[in-house]
């Protein structure tokens, strides 16, 4: 369900917007900018996701996770997290992570979406799996980012991934052990312009006539 927060600002949203968030609990103050993230996921509409706010996230700014207590029972019973560190931390000072430009809260939301499509397509067995190779090894969590990063890619997030990635690489006052972090795991922004645009072309090719003959 909606949040009351979220419930209250429901008339000010367009209604196409909020019906994404059924089954959701969402912070008011980052509503719009979850929501168009979700917008890309209609796949997501069942899944109850609790977007929530901490004070500090280990090495992370956002982190999605299954909800542990809910982590055998069936698939459509399950509920997932998407943590949200509260401050956005720069070398010498700490922003309220609602003022990013919304193009960069969404890229990061629609990459945290694909992390819980990724976890919606595993059985309970590769859940408990997947949690202990991501524990113990850096080419596995290298992996499962780059799926998270396809999954923005593939349902139309790439402009807002990119957009997130340069802020992030170039952002000047960034710790440069976080930079050089998602340098080494994620996907850079030049392959993600690659991935798009083989999307688009793919895509063009199917509205051509004739086009599958070639």
């Amino acid at each position: 369900m909606l949040s009351e927060r979220l419930k209250d600002q429901s008339e000010q949203l367009p209604e196409a917007l909020a019906a994404f968030g059924v089954n959701k609990h969402i912070p008011a103050i980052i509503a719009r900018n979850v929501l168009t993230a979700l917008s890309f996921y209609p796949e997501l509409r069942p899944a109850c996701i609790n977007f929530r706010f901490k004070q500090r996230i280990s090495s992370s700014v956002m982190q999605a996770q299954p909800d542990f207590s809910t982590i055998l029972m069936r698939r459509k019973h399950r509920r997932y997290v998407i943590n949200i560190s509260s401050m956005f931390r720069l070398i010498h000072t700490a922003i309220p992570i609602h003022e990013l430009p919304d193009e960069i809260m969404i890229g990061w939301i629609g990459h945290e979406l694909g992390h819980i499509m990724d976890y919606e397509r595993r059985s309970n067995t590769g859940l408990v799996g997947f949690g202990i190779s991501y524990l113990t090894s850096p080419a596995y969590v290298k992996r499962v980012e780059q799926i998270a990063d396809q999954f923005a890619v593939d349902h139309g997030l790439g402009p807002y991934l990119i957009a997130t990635k340069r802020f992030i690489l170039t952002h000047a006052h960034l710790p440069q052990a976080y930079k050089d972090k998602i340098a080494r795991l994620y996907v850079s922004p030049e392959v993600i312009v690659e991935q798009v645009r083989k999307l688009e072309d793919a895509k063009a090719e199917q509205q051509t006539p004739g086009g599958s003959s070639l």
